[in-house]
């Protein structure tokens, strides 16, 4: 089982039409949405998150539900769930604003921290719930918690309007490099985090502080691999864009689903891998990372879309 850390919420995407603007609620945030698309893609998974008992909470629980998604860490809160207003413009490029406050995803706790079993194999991290706290604290007591027997991922997903002291929340996203296996992030991240666009030189300073393998997204033109010992870039497929809701959190299910059914998500058997393999994944992310862009919000393909 792969377990998935992080927010669940709701984009508000607006949309014009007939002279107004209008918005359309679509389940989201970025672990969730990685959640789906591994349950949709045939992966074992489970969702460790604050969830709202409100109307938008049940939303997303039978979101999880038909993507066969388990609720088994869930912790239900009577507290309202995130709405995240999504602005797209004519590209399809999303910029993000967070109604956050006293939400249930915020509120997570580390008394709410679950056992940890032989059967999750991963971990995955991310989003804007490392950013505050009591949620922030508690994602990285896990981490520290699994790093020594589970294969570690992180998606630091960042998004700006939601972070109000940047040196704080980079020395959190510092401290959890250090107990990474695997680091999945945006060119425009790396820019965040580093101040520069230089995505080699990135790359280098993050398998320094400790992630073992870094894919770094850049939208539509691929992506680029690193590790210790080799490196590669890769093309995306060419797609008509609805948006770019959800791509960057497809493709990190994407690669780890391939890693996972050709045996590799493990620590001894992921410090091994070949580049072709590594490869594989990373192409095999990108095409389903090409299928959600191409209908609007994050609407992961199923396992039978992908052949």
């Amino acid at each position: 089982m792969i377990l998935c850390c992080g927010e669940a919420l709701i984009d508000m995407v607006q949309r014009d039409g007939d002279g107004a603007n209008l918005f359309r609620a679509y389940n989201g945030g970025g672990i969730y949405n990685s959640a789906m698309a591994l349950g949709r893609l045939g992966e074992k998974v489970a969702l460790f998150a604050g969830l709202s008992s409100d109307m938008f909470g049940q939303s997303l629980r039978a979101g999880l539900k038909a993507s066969h998604v388990s609720e088994k860490f869930l912790r239900i809160k009577d507290l309202h769930t995130t709405l995240a207003i999504v602005k797209v413009n004519a590209q399809g490029n999303a910029k993000y604003f967070f109604i956050d406050d006293a939400s249930a995803g915020r509120w997570l706790e580390k008394r709410d921290l679950p056992k940890l079993t032989k059967s999750i194999k991963a971990i995955l991290f991310g989003g804007i719930c490392l950013v505050p706290e009591p949620s922030g604290g508690t994602y990285e007591a896990l981490m520290r918690r699994a790093s020594k027997t589970q294969v570690i991922i992180m998606d630091p997903n960042i998004r700006p309007p939601q972070i109000k002291d940047r040196k704080k929340h980079l020395a959190r996203l510092n401290r959890m490099m250090a107990m990474l296996d695997i680091l999945k992030i945006s060119d425009e991240d790396v820019k965040w985090m580093t101040g520069s666009s230089d995505l080699h030189k990135a790359a280098k300073g993050f398998l320094k502080k400790g992630a073992k393998i870094v894919a770094i997204t850049r939208g539509g033109e691929g992506c680029m691999v690193f590790t210790k010992r080799f490196a590669f870039e890769a093309l995306a497929p060419k797609v008509k864009v609805a948006d770019t809701v959800g791509a960057g959190d497809t493709f990190t299910a994407g690669f780890l689903h391939q890693l996972s059914r050709n045996g590799h998500l493990g620590k001894t058997a992921l410090a091994a891998i070949s580049d072709e393999e590594l490869k594989a994944a990373a192409f095999y992310a990108m095409k389903a990372a090409a299928v959600t862009v191409s209908r609007p919000g994050a609407d992961p393909p199923w396992a039978n879309e992908m052949q």
